[in-house]
């Protein structure tokens, strides 16, 4: 995480010509993004060998649904996803991780789980936000989900094919289309790693 972060801060200064002083810069957000068992969660973990933090908005969702009393099912899971956002706007899950985000002493972090085009809108409005869409079929991602087994994976592909759909319905595929980097996740979890790795080892240089 040092040396990614310290290229970003010297190039931050050299732009500005501050190179003698301390000054304040952005914290960087690796916002990324994907259908439901494309990848998302081994990318992160490639990013966490690299050193940073990462944060899940499927998180704020599950926390948020245990709150509410409900069993982590796909349905239960699903329906709080879309009840939160028609109650408190589209935008409301990001805007809970960022005291998260804002509170970390990294200044760059991996956001896990962007949705739509209102949440990379109010990261952008607080944050430098790069944005990586991983991409699998329908088939590759169902067998993957099977293989996960986390509670509120579906088990069927009636169940999958309806996530998909309120995904889609929420803006994913706008936030997948209009990404910044797009990588196709159809091999194995080293081709991904080695895949994200690259990518960040641009970024790094930026």
């Amino acid at each position: 995480m040092t040396e990614f972060n310290a290229s970003q801060n010297r190039n931050a200064a050299r732009a500005s010509g501050d190179t003698g002083q301390r000054m304040q810069v952005r914290k960087r957000v690796i916002a990324i993004s994907g259908m439901p068992g494309a990848g998302k969660g081994v990318a992160s973990e490639a990013g966490k060998q690299f050193g940073l933090e990462v944060l899940l908005l499927g998180d704020i969702i599950r926390e948020e649904t245990q709150r509410r009393g409900l069993e982590p099912t796909p349905k239960n899971v699903g329906g709080v996803m879309l009840q939160v956002r028609k109650d408190e706007g589209p935008a409301v899950v990001v805007k809970r991780l960022v005291p998260k985000i804002e509170a970390s002493r990294s200044p760059t972090i991996i956001v896990e789980g962007i949705r739509s085009e209102d949440e990379l809108r109010e990261l952008r409005t607080k944050f430098d936000v790069i944005s990586v869409a991983i991409h699998a079929s329908p088939k590759t991602r169902f067998q993957r989900l099977l293989s996960r087994g986390r509670s509120d994976d579906p088990k069927t592909w009636d169940t999958f094919y309806e996530r998909d759909c309120r995904e889609l319905n929420v803006g994913l595929g706008h936030v997948i289309a209009l990404a910044d980097v797009l990588l196709v996740n159809e091999g194995t979890i080293d081709t991904l790693h080695s895949s994200f790795k690259a990518t960040l080892d641009k970024l790094k240089q930026q």
